[in-house]
């Protein structure tokens, strides 16, 4: 070890710098406790030891830090998950940190340890002051991710990092099938191809369901009794949906109820031709029909409803179809 002086400084000639340096590098004996630790880091695995009074300590210690006493020789696998206690976002690194990019520095208690660890969290954030992402949080579960085998030298830098553990994932679908329309859906969808709503009448409480189903889902008794209703109707309820649809024209867009004229159930449909945080129960709306020469046997006849210019239904009025 040797220290000396260094050239003074611009600002302060008078008080040199100065450096305290270990030619060679600092070398130390790590003794058979941190070097079992060291040498399982080396091999891609945490081990932690047990105290007298039955705690996991990980990072291992020579003596328990609550009582003084020797630990014992029982080692003790631990992780490789584990939760992360508490952190610190690093919105800048600088050149000494060990990623280049923003990060968080987090106590992780691997599973089955009575203790944490400090270490670098990456959660991909990539922009120069990112602000820390909202899934990062104190009980996450965090695995750690090693530098490759050949890279390894038995020191804490073995672990580069620990990462986030998968918990979601995003998987293309697709699902095709054939429907094929009982006699009531068939005849329904002729109707449709007419540009008409057919719907059944029911003989016991004499309500109309559109679009027909054979049956009175109330009374549970055959329908046969048809009845054209009107392709306008009244908003009865609504969601505003922030996730793409092919059948929507855009972004947000409304999926509503829609209690046709004449009926006396509603039916779900999309609503446009208006913003969407204007939609509201009571609007009045009309089906937009696709050009004629595009009709076929299928509600897609109906692009989507859209606004009447007429005075909203009362709220009174449809409370008992919400």
């Amino acid at each position: 070890m040797r220290s000396r002086p260094d050239q003074p400084t611009p600002t302060s000639p008078e008080a040199p710098n100065h450096v305290l340096e270990f030619p060679g590098g600092y070398t130390r004996s790590v003794g058979p406790v941190i070097g079992r630790f060291l040498s399982e880091l080396r091999d891609g695995r945490l081990v932690g030891v047990r105290t007298r009074a039955g705690k996991v300590l990980f990072p291992p210690l020579e003596y328990d830090p609550d009582t003084g006493e020797e630990v014992t020789s029982e080692f003790v696998e631990v992780g490789p998950a584990g939760t992360v206690r508490s952190w610190s976002w690093v919105p800048r690194p600088l050149d000494v940190h060990p990623l280049d990019h923003p990060f968080a520095w987090a106590l992780i208690q691997p599973d089955g340890a009575d203790t944490a660890m400090l270490h670098a969290l990456d959660v991909g954030a990539r922009a120069e002051g990112a602000e820390a992402p909202r899934f990062l949080k104190t009980g996450m579960r965090v695995r750690p991710k090693y530098r490759g085998r050949g890279k390894r030298t038995g020191s804490i830098n073995d672990i580069a990092c620990f990462e986030p553990e998968v918990t979601m994932i995003n998987s293309p679908t697709r699902l095709e099938y054939d429907l094929r329309a009982g006699r009531a859906l068939d005849r329904f969808l002729e109707g449709v191809s007419q540009g008409r709503l057919i719907g059944h009448r029911c003989a016991v409480c004499e309500q109309v369901i559109v679009p027909m189903k054979g049956l009175c889902p109330k009374d549970g008794v055959p329908t046969t009794e048809e009845v054209e209703v009107a392709d306008t109707g009244t908003v009865t309820t609504f969601a505003v949906n922030n996730l793409p649809d092919p059948r929507a024209p855009e972004v947000p867009f409304v999926s509503a109820y829609i209690l046709l004229d004449g009926a006396d159930l509603t039916m779900l449909a999309l609503v446009a031709g208006i913003p969407a945080d204007q939609v509201r129960m009571g609007m009045r709306v009309r089906a937009a029909w696709r050009p004629r020469d595009e009709w076929g046997r299928s509600m897609s006849n109906i692009k989507w409803f859209e606004p009447l210019d007429e005075p909203d239904v009362p709220f009174d009025a449809i409370k008992d179809y919400v």
